[in-house]
């Protein structure tokens, strides 16, 4: 009787003990999850944007502006994590007065922790969507600076202690264009991230 009591006592001290460890586990990865494990959004900036090529005519007789630009933007992404990232394709878009008049794909790729990479971006206008706006792209050229935006989406996961956090970064810049220096005079550069 005295050897089945303390087998019991043994078996419930061995469950006791295996319970205390798991919720030593559960919370020790708790506060690493929380804290050095923790998942922060990656940094989007955008290093450059220069203007490789800007070519117009202005057709008197239809009223009409004919435009083609292509700007080249370097832009690079920071890993802040004490794991990998995994980006998804994104993309990059050129807009003109709210209007979307190009677009740039950013392949899918995965950055290391506490790295930053470095993506180069080539945006050509696309003419034709310039037509809706026929009137205003007159009375810009005619002042001479064209006023133009850029945004990059970079959307990604983060695996922290087997649970997966969604991250979202944005960079934005508006800039304009000088049409008679054919440069670009002015640009503004704003930056968002965010988790999901």
């Amino acid at each position: 009787m005295i050897h089945m009591d303390e087998k019991r006592r043994k078996r419930r001290r061995r469950w006791l003990v295996g319970l205390s460890m798991v919720i030593g586990m559960v919370l020790l990865l708790s506060i690493l999850g929380g804290t050095v494990f923790k998942a922060r959004r990656p940094i989007t900036t955008v290093n450059s944007v220069s203007l490789r090529d800007m070519d117009f005519s202005f057709d008197a007789l239809r009223l009409r502006v004919h435009i083609n630009i292509t700007l080249d933007a370097s832009i690079s992404v920071k890993n802040p994590n004490k794991v990998g990232l995994k980006y998804t394709d994104s993309s990059a878009f050129l807009n003109y007065r709210g209007e979307l008049v190009g677009q740039a794909p950013i392949p899918a790729g995965q950055i290391s922790a506490g790295q930053t990479v470095p993506i180069n971006i080539s945006l050509t206008i696309m003419a034709d969507r310039f037509l809706s706006n026929s009137q205003t792209l007159i009375s810009d050229v005619v002042a001479g600076t064209l006023p133009l935006s850029t945004r990059a989406r970079i959307s990604g996961k983060v695996n922290v202690l087997f649970i997966k956090v969604h991250v979202v970064s944005y960079a934005s810049c508006n800039l304009n264009i000088s049409v008679s220096s054919q440069s670009i005079s002015n640009s503004d550069c704003t930056y968002n991230t965010r988790l999901s």
